[in-house]
Formats: C-alpha cells, sequence, structure tokens
C-alpha cells in the first residue's frame, strides 16, 4: 500500500465526514492499542487538536497498567482533550441490576463492556455535537472480530479499508511510539486475551489469506500461498459467513407486495 496516499485519503475522509455531520469535532476510544493511536493521530492531523476529544475506559484490575500509560502518552503527544473513565462501577450496576446478571459468561460479559464503552463515546458526542470516530481495521471488519453494537458502534471507520499490517505499517511512518506498535492486539475484554491467540492465526496470515480472496483466489489456493492449515483456513472462513452480519443493517421484512 501506498501508505502516505492512503494518509491523504483518511485525513480527507475524516474531515469531510465532520463537515457533513455539521459536528463540531470527533470523540474516540484510545485503548493504548495501535488501531486506536493511528485513528487519533489520522483525527488530529484533519481537524486539528482541539476538535478531538479520547477516551481511555479502562476496567479496574483487568486493563494492564501499560495501556493506560500507552494512551496517556498518545493523548499527551498529541495535545487533545483527554479523559480516563473506569467503567468497573457501570458493568456491576449491569450485572447486579440485570435478571441472570450473576450467570454472565466471559463472551457475554466481554460483549456488555464493549457495549457500555460505545455508550459512554456516544454521550460525550452529544455533549460536545461530535461524531464518534470507530478504530476497526479491514481484517477485523472482515472476520466480524468485534462486537456488534459495541465498538462497532461508531459513526465512521477512518482505517476500515486497512489491513492490520497496513496499520502498522502507517503507525511507524507517523511515529507512534515502538512500544505501542510492538505490543501484542488485544481486545482487553477478559485476562490474558490477545488476538491471534484467538483467531488461531497471525495477522500476517490472515491478511495475505484475506487479500487473495479478495482477489479472487480459491479457499485452497488461498491456503497453500500462505501457508496455512486447512484447520486455520476453515476457521477464518467459518468466521466470514457467521460474522457477516455484522456489517449490514437490520434486515427488514418486506411487505411491498402487500400495498
Amino acid at each position: 500500500m501506498d501508505t502516505e496516499k492512503a494518509r491523504e485519503v483518511i485525513v480527507g475522509f475524516i474531515r469531510e465526514k465532520v463537515r457533513e455531520a455539521n459536528a463540531e469535532g470527533v470523540v474516540l476510544g484510545i485503548s493504548g492499542g495501535i488501531d486506536s493511536a493511528l485513528a487519533a493521530y489520522l483525527a488530529v492531523e484533519a481537524l486539528g487538536k482541539d476538535k478531538v476529544l479520547g477516551i481511555h475506559l479502562p476496567e479496574l484490575n483487568l486493563t494492564p497498567a501499560e495501556d493506560v500509560l500507552d494512551a496517556t502518552e498518545v493523548a499527551h503527544r498529541l495535545g487533545i482533550q483527554f479523559k480516563t473513565i473506569d467503567i468497573s462501577g457501570m458493568l456491576t450496576a449491569y450485572l447486579e441490576n440485570m435478571p441472570d446478571g450473576d450467570k454472565a459468561t466471559a463472551h457475554a460479559k466481554g460483549n456488555l463492556k464493549a457495549r457500555i464503552r460505545m455508550s459512554v463515546l456516544y454521550y460525550h458526542a452529544n455533549l460536545l455535537n461530535g461524531i464518534v470516530v470507530g478504530t476497526g481495521n479491514k481484517t477485523e471488519l472482515l472476520l466480524g472480530y468485534f462486537t456488534k453494537h459495541g465498538d462497532g458502534g461508531v459513526d465512521i471507520l477512518p482505517i476500515g479499508d486497512m489491513y492490520k499490517t497496513d496499520v502498522w505499517e502507517l503507525a511507524a511512518s507517523m511515529g507512534i511510539p515502538e512500544a505501542i506498535i510492538t505490543k501484542a492486539p488485544s481486545a482487553g475484554l477478559w485476562s490474558g486475551q490477545t488476538d491471534e491467540k484467538e483467531l488461531g492465526i497471525t495477522y500476517k496470515e490472515v491478511d495475505r489469506f484475506l487479500s487473495l480472496l479478495l482477489e479472487g483466489e480459491t479457499t485452497d489456493v488461498a491456503k497453500n500461498t500462505v501457508g496455512i492449515t486447512k484447520e486455520q483456513a476453515d476457521s477464518v472462513m467459518h468466521r466470514i459467513k457467521t460474522n457477516a452480519h455484522k456489517l449490514k443493517t437490520p434486515q427488514i421484512a418486506d411487505l411491498g407486495n402487500l400495498r
């Protein structure tokens, strides 16, 4: 990818979408990871630091201290408005007041955390007449590796057409701290979780596999070209199929013939 051209396109995209929405600026979650760091850098380049609010939303006793420090470092370097809001109390309130809240599985609780974070971002966007910038990349979107109405609940996705490996490349060219670039990607929804461990494949492998599929290659050809196992390829294809609904608007029953 021509990273400089991509940077130019994305910066223009952010400016245009903010203008179209007649918004005062943008709000985005800054997790301490590379995707949100890159989105923040691009937003500041597009709009200026005074029109970007970054919010770090850690969970007490779960979010690693390095993520808190890295999120703060990104905000400090950019000079943007920044808030840190612990979601622990909100999560506890949900579970204590929800029927069967004591039966929440790790999966259900993880998705709830993502949706709480989405609600906090939109609350602040409403206060500031801003729009919410998503930080999802193309790899995550194609795999459905995000929470519907959670981190997927956003207004725009500036880096949504960049594979994870593209994100690393552009981030390096923009001077994002090396510690953030080399950190193992994680959604941080439960202890010890990492993206590549959960996916069962590296981002380098899955990005190449996905790009070959989009170029029209068969699953077998893509699998053999990348050098992944049948189990890995099947797992990726299963994610693509079962999570396709996440990228679609809610389906509506068509009653047109009844009128």
